[in-house]
């Protein structure tokens, strides 16, 4: 057991001390998101909005999503990430402060919008800091550092967020939101001020670079992931409506099923990555192979009768996400080196916001007219889509061995 231990902690070495920094300011701001996963329930049960409404409110959410992804990156480029980092976080404190006072629909809706579009400029700020404080072997692993941070952080803030409504009500939720911003954002500038910071990234930028959308295999690497931000984020919105009315599970034990993702990356992201990285496979190869695990976990929906075979389908699934994200994030992150490294990653956030703002809709309207499993066949198709356009990018003569 002791050189188990020893063997997982040894995949964090040689990681900067910069690194281990971000990566405790991104776990700082994401405990303390604990208004996002209570927000339809604050909409409906605390301001009275209707089903519609509250649907509206989370379109303008994913609206502001997509543009503070593309006015981050826009952001990174003119002012450095530095200065974009520590703007978005404080003005996101000041933004969660006011935003409890806001009851009206249209003031929330717009409200909503202007909190995460400037929530979501730090998006790929975070990226461009990671690749700068990041020696070019250990970028992936950096990567992996990073989303460790995010899960512990999402799975902390909706129990602390579940205590605090029960305690003093939804308006402690804005208040602690509101302070943790502000503190990441303090943490930020007494450790990574560019005054203290040190980057490690030696690698060169090309001269006269090139613009992300004129960069035709980063785009249709992006489309590619997208789709498969469309078939993942199912797991998150039609997956559990059908975990209750087919299988006929209990909130608790869905509870269960999806608290089995953010353990399974804990446990195994950072030692399969190191172990994926000491094989030396290049990083499209990777993603095709976490999108291929990913579309086969639908697969294990049409075996009716033992409930257990949704824990393979969600083991499944994890596999691929833990594979396929951390080095999607690096090929983006290496792609970026032929141009301005702040759009190249504003574009990448974009189109995990363009998944999430399509993806729970169409999802639900499929289920709605077609039924669970032909929603299932559905993805299944975006899947071998997504699958053909990696593999022309693989292919491609200007892809090199990124």
């Amino acid at each position: 057991m002791k050189r188990i231990f020893t063997s997982y902690l040894n995949t964090f070495k040689g990681l900067s001390k910069e690194i281990w920094w971000l990566a405790l300011i991104t776990l700082v701001n994401r405990a303390g998101a604990m208004v996002i996963p209570f927000l339809s329930l604050y909409l409906r049960d605390d301001l009275g909005f209707s089903l519609s409404r509250v649907g509206w409110v989370m379109t303008c959410f994913g609206f502001g999503s997509l543009f503070g992804s593309w006015l981050g990156g826009i952001l990174s480029d003119k002012l450095g990430y530095y200065k974009t980092i520590l703007l978005s976080l404080i003005a996101t404190g000041i933004g969660f402060l006011g935003l409890q006072f806001i009851t009206s629909f249209w003031a929330v809706c717009i409200g909503f919008f202007a909190l995460i579009t400037v929530a979501d400029m730090s998006r790929p700020a975070f990226f461009v800091a990671l690749s700068a404080y990041s020696k070019p072997e250990n970028k992936t692993r950096s990567l992996t550092l990073i989303r460790l941070a995010i899960n512990l952080g999402f799975s902390a803030g909706p129990a602390l967020g579940g205590i605090i409504i029960a305690s003093i009500g939804y308006f402690g939720l804005f208040l602690a939101d509101g302070i943790t911003c502000i503190l990441a954002g303090l943490l930020l500038i007494q450790t990574l001020n560019p005054k203290k910071a040190k980057e490690t990234d030696q690698e060169k930028m090309i001269e006269n670079p090139l613009a992300p959308h004129k960069d035709r295999l980063y785009v249709i690497f992006l489309i590619a992931l997208a789709l498969f931000g469309v078939v993942f984020v199912q797991y998150f919105s039609t997956v559990p409506v059908y975990y209750k009315e087919v299988r006929l599970l209990t909130e608790s034990q869905i509870g269960l099923l999806l608290g089995m993702n953010g353990l399974m990356i804990f446990l195994f992201e950072m030692p399969l990555i190191a172990f994926m990285e000491a094989k030396n496979w290049n990083h499209i190869s990777n993603v095709i192979g976490g999108l291929v695990l990913t579309g086969l976990s639908f697969g294990f929906f049409y075996f009716s009768g033992w409930n257990g075979v949704l824990i393979l389908g969600m083991a499944v699934a994890t596999l691929g996400e833990m594979i396929a994200f951390p080095f999607g994030n690096a090929f983006a992150l290496r792609r970026a080196k032929l141009g301005r490294q702040g759009a190249y990653m504003g574009l990448y956030s974009m189109s995990f916001s363009l998944a999430h703002i399509f993806g729970h809709n169409s999802g639900m309207q499929l289920v709605d007219r077609l039924g669970y499993k032909s929603t299932w066949a559905i993805m299944a198709a975006i899947t071998v889509v997504a699958l053909l356009l990696l593999i022309y990018v693989k292919r491609n003569k200007d892809f090199s061995k990124i």
